[in-house]
């Protein structure tokens, strides 16, 4: 785990939004048909609508958040739903919670 890009990638507040969004995509991201899928996540087009920010950006930051270990893609068709992965963000928290 490199907590250091861990802490750059969170350092940003619309991808520490991101990721609270993610926490609960069901109540941050109005219904939609096509959030079908909202088990596997939350598509990018939805994320960069909420964030006000360019598809392109948003793709990217989902990128960054994704080599940190923090978000999961998941491929259905030509979209990429995304999702936090839970079981890295405890165990980056308990890292933080033993060695701060």
């Amino acid at each position: 785990m490199d907590v250091v890009e861990i802490g750059k990638v969170l350092s940003n507040e619309t991808r520490w939004k991101i990721l609270n969004w993610l926490k609960e995509p069901a109540v941050n991201f109005p219904p939609h048909q096509e959030l079908k899928h909202l088990r596997d996540g939350v598509c990018v087009q939805y994320i960069a609508e909420k964030s006000g920010l360019s598809v392109s950006t948003i793709s990217h930051y989902l990128s960054m958040m994704q080599k940190a270990n923090l978000v999961v893609p998941k491929r259905h068709g030509k979209w990429t739903y995304y999702k936090r992965n839970e079981k890295a963000i405890k165990k980056i928290a308990d890292y933080f919670q033993k060695n701060l």
